[in-house]
């Protein structure tokens, strides 16, 4: 590499160090999940082309420090060889994050991986305004805090009462935690504006009287960098991914369109008017 195009290797996930011709190389992990055979490729790149230690980003990431600027494209082909992604950085679609969900937690309302997986492989790397951050989480634990992200999916279930099951124990009135249940002497009444969807009375109950429905509860707009926002929730819960992904496709069009260069989502948002961004939501989520 004879001369260094430095706005091209930021873009391409090499970011300079204060060390010159030192680059932090900035790997694409989605969901948090790299297999062991990927960190031993990782490992070796380290030892091999870094100073042997890799940094763990506050995003589920992994950079390899040291990665000398002669040895960037040796790094690439070895990475890629080895079954490893190189992230991105500057106004694109980042890497996407997510928690471990119903397939390992049983707080899980939600299998998240696959579901991260299929955001990246639709938006990963896509040019816009400004960076643009997607996070799952799987409940309302909410341990990838959704709320953070542009556009953030939390995990919930919309909830049904099997009276012949039901026993009137009075389990899920305790698990609930938004006071959304009561009971009377022949049912357990659901308060519907005060369930906010945590699934808690489903898995609490002893005699599966409440049955629940996966769905994804989304926020616009989260930011905690420079400026501080929590996303703002604009739609019902949304049960089916085509929906979630037509929902999706519309926020990203909406920012395409009304964002100024280098304006963040939440900021295109402030400007244009919720009123109208909510309007277009609304739309793409009734179809």
């Amino acid at each position: 590499m004879a001369e260094a195009d430095y706005k091209a290797l930021k873009s391409g996930g090499f970011m300079r160090q204060v060390q010159k011709n030192h680059f932090s190389m900035r790997l694409k992990v989605i969901g948090g999940r790299l297999t062991a055979e990927q960190l031993a490729v990782i490992t070796k790149i380290s030892q091999k082309y870094g100073d042997g230690h890799v940094h763990l980003t506050s995003r589920q990431g992994v950079e390899i420090p040291f990665i000398q600027l002669e040895d960037i494209d040796a790094v690439k082909v070895e990475l890629q060889e080895g079954g490893v992604a190189i992230g991105v950085c500057g106004p694109r679609v980042r890497t996407v994050t997510a928690c471990q969900g119903s397939a390992v937690c049983p707080s899980g309302c939600v299998d998240t991986y696959p579901l991260a997986a299929a955001i990246s492989e639709r938006y990963f790397g896509r040019q816009l305004p400004h960076k643009f951050k997607f996070g799952v989480t799987g409940c309302m634990n909410n341990c990838l805090k959704a709320e953070e992200n542009d556009l953030g999916v939390k995990g919930g279930y919309t909830i049904e009462w099997k009276k012949d099951a039901c026993t009137l124990c009075g389990v899920c009135l305790k698990a609930c935690r938004e006071g959304a249940l009561t009971r009377t002497d022949t049912a357990i009444l659901l308060d519907a504006d005060k369930c906010n969807h945590c699934g808690r009375c489903v898995k609490s109950c002893p005699f599966d009287a409440w049955h629940g429905e996966p769905g994804y509860i989304l926020s616009f707009g989260g930011t905690f960098g420079n400026l501080i926002a929590k996303g703002e929730q604009a739609l019902p819960i949304i049960r089916d991914t085509e929906t979630l992904f037509r929902v999706a496709d519309a926020a990203l069009k909406f920012f395409d369109e009304y964002a100024n260069p280098s304006e963040r989502f939440r900021v295109a948002i402030n400007r244009a008017g919720w009123d109208k961004f909510k309007s277009e939501m609304e739309a793409a989520y009734h179809g």
